[in-house]
């Protein structure tokens, strides 16, 4: 699945307000995304979470005239459920993400790194 939409489904669905002008420190994000990788890949459970996120969010990357909103919606929740099952750990990443460039090469630098993660996922 494109970690960008991962990415905006999570903010999509996340109720913390965006600081107007506050941009993370990237670095200290980069060296917080290798740890929830690493807590990630080291806990078969939570890689099996993380996969079956992947799966959900595939199902509602489909074309808008091919997709059930109420379903959709459904998909959300579910997804919002397992990223809580992901830890704090990840939570913390992905609200701290809000406030960073997507254009940015450390940004995309923390999306290559969970698009890596994304091969431990059956497909």
């Amino acid at each position: 699945m494109n970690r960008l939409l991962l990415l905006g489904l999570f903010l999509i669905s996340s109720t913390a307000l965006y600081a107007q002008g506050a941009q993370p420190d990237m670095a200290k994000l980069k060296d917080d995304a290798q740890k929830v990788v690493s807590i990630i890949k080291s806990d078969k459970a939570k890689t099996q979470t993380y996969c079956q996120i992947n799966s959900l969010g595939g199902e509602i990357d489909l074309p808008a005239q091919a997709r059930d909103e109420q379903k959709a919606d459904a998909l959300n929740q579910k997804i919002n459920d397992l990223e809580q099952q992901l830890g704090p750990e990840y939570l913390a990443l992905f609200d701290a993400l809000n406030n960073a460039d997507p254009n940015s090469k450390d940004f995309q630098d923390i999306m290559l790194l969970f698009e890596n993660l994304d091969n431990s996922c059956p497909h």
